[in-house]
């Protein structure tokens, strides 16, 4: 049964974030448009003028990535007073329509303080002004040229979950070195929303709506065409040679149908992939703070990872 806490984010989350039903395609790309236009579109000074105290606990350093739409920052941070052993290369979520915040830059940080490792954080160009092409190879690129300097873990979120994995399989194809570990958290891995129990879950996640993602999901693939292409949704592109995995979802996630699909369609390959799923609990409920379940999720993680 969840924990009082996790009830409690259950209700404030949504409610916080702003989550509600898509009024329209149009008037929902305008409002975000609008508000990317506000946040300079990937709020390239975020990870310290957010976090109170960040630059005294971690070392920040800005990388620039070239991309087919032009240059964007990813962010090296380094905790201070750690052994620098490996490099966590973490995407961040947000339906690929909002940048990083501060529960993905404390997670990530907090991860690689346990791990002895650097974070990559890349601020990727967002939709609906941009696409998966936009930023997929110029990653690919960044996430190789981490893993010839030593070992790297894959991470993301959400939809930096799905961008991650999309990642380890471009990684896989052009061989070279490669991720020791994927790290997969209610990741956004079926762009297509096409498996049948989708339609009832959107009745029962409070956070995420079917008729928005539907939106983001276009917008990021580039068409309708596309959504079913490996950039998009990785769940249903070749599993095989891929690093080993985990991955963690909750009941109460509208995502939770894709990760089934992925976990089925791992099993039919030669990919190890440990699959968390536990009931009722939301969206990215590992990377929540102040929760019982995060916990266990953290130390599940430092096990697989270590």
């Amino acid at each position: 049964m969840p924990s009082r806490r996790h009830a409690l984010l259950a209700f404030a989350v949504p409610r916080i974030r702003g989550s509600r039903e898509l009024d329209s395609p149009v008037q929902e790309r305008a409002r975000i448009e609008v508000r990317h236009t506000a946040w300079g579109q990937v709020q390239p000074d975020l990870p310290s003028r957010r976090i109170r105290g960040f630059d005294k606990d971690v070392a920040v350093l800005t990388e620039t990535v070239t991309g087919p739409a032009g240059d964007f920052p990813a962010y090296v941070l380094t905790p201070r007073g750690v052994s620098i052993t490996r490099t966590l290369f973490y995407v961040h979520g947000g339906g690929f329509v909002a940048p990083m915040d501060r529960t993905h830059v404390v997670y990530a940080t907090r991860l690689a303080r346990e791990l002895g490792a650097r974070v990559v954080m890349p601020a990727y160009p967002l939709a609906p002004e941009h696409t998966a092409h936009d930023s997929h190879e110029a990653l690919a690129d960044l996430a190789s040229r981490w893993a010839r300097q030593g070992p790297l873990v894959l991470a993301g979120d959400s939809a930096g979950g799905g961008y991650a994995l999309a990642l380890a399989q471009t990684l896989r194809d052009r061989g070279g070195p490669q991720p020791s570990h994927l790290l997969l958290i209610s990741p956004w891995v079926d762009l297509t929303t096409s498996t049948p129990e989708t339609e009832a879950l959107d009745s029962i996640d409070p956070w995420l709506s079917l008729s928005k993602l539907r939106s983001y999901a276009e917008w990021w693939a580039g068409s309708s065409d596309a959504l079913r292409s490996p950039e998009a949704s990785p769940a249903l592109a070749d599993l095989d040679g891929l690093p080993p995995a985990l991955m963690f979802c909750g009941t109460r996630d509208l995502l939770v149908a894709g990760c089934r699909l992925l976990a089925d369609r791992a099993a039919g390959s030669t990919w190890d992939l440990t699959y968390v799923e536990e009931p009722d609990l939301i969206h990215v409920y590992p990377i929540l703070p102040l929760i019982p379940e995060a916990r266990e999720a953290f130390r599940r993680t430092l096990e697989f990872l270590r």
